[in-house]
């Protein structure tokens, strides 16, 4: 069920990412199709948590590993410090605005990726490397005439990548669980 948890707020995130940066250059029917996507998926993540949370009541989820215990805290606590300490640091060098989007999908992406070992989950390092690439790439299109188009390979790609990853993990888990097993994703 945690990690069933896990992949709801990775979907919430997503369609975050998706609505508040779908935004021009884009078309605005290409906008507004995104952003009516990027809720459907995250609606299907809530639906499958759901339907996870009904299946695993009959059933006590057994005492695994605590995926939210020292380790997790420990990185969540950098990725805060990055976060807040990066934007600020943006600010005072005067980097535009735009850039933001991308130092966020940066230090997601590395966060996932250090979530992996402490996790012992290395599928989560996938979406992590993707989200911190489509970071360095805004970081870099920031700089140049590209700089338009930040929010939208940093923000809503990032989000594309947490909800395509969040559904297909989410309807993996849902599908190989039988009734009352507890859903592992």
């Amino acid at each position: 069920m945690q990690r069933m948890s896990g992949l709801l707020v990775g979907a919430v995130f997503g369609a975050v990412f998706v609505v508040v940066n779908a935004q021009e250059p884009l078309g605005g029917p290409v906008a507004a199709v995104l952003r009516v996507l990027a809720c459907l998926a995250a609606a299907s993540v809530v639906a499958m948590w759901f339907v996870a949370v009904r299946r695993e009541r009959p059933v006590r989820e057994r005492g695994g590993p605590n995926m939210f215990g020292k380790g997790y805290l420990v990185v969540v606590a950098a990725e805060a410090v990055l976060l807040f300490g990066g934007l600020r640091v943006l600010a005072a060098l005067g980097v535009p605005a735009q850039a933001n989007v991308a130092w966020v999908a940066f230090v997601v992406g590395v966060h996932f990726v250090a979530l992996a070992p402490v996790w012992k989950d290395w599928a989560i390092a996938v979406p992590g490397a993707v989200l911190t690439a489509l970071g360095v790439a805004g970081l870099v299109m920031a700089a140049t005439a590209g700089l338009a188009w930040v929010p939208f390979v940093s923000g809503v790609l990032s989000g594309a990548v947490l909800l395509a990853g969040s559904v297909t993990f989410g309807w993996r888990a849902i599908r190989s669980a039988p009734a009352g097993v507890p859903v592992r994703a």
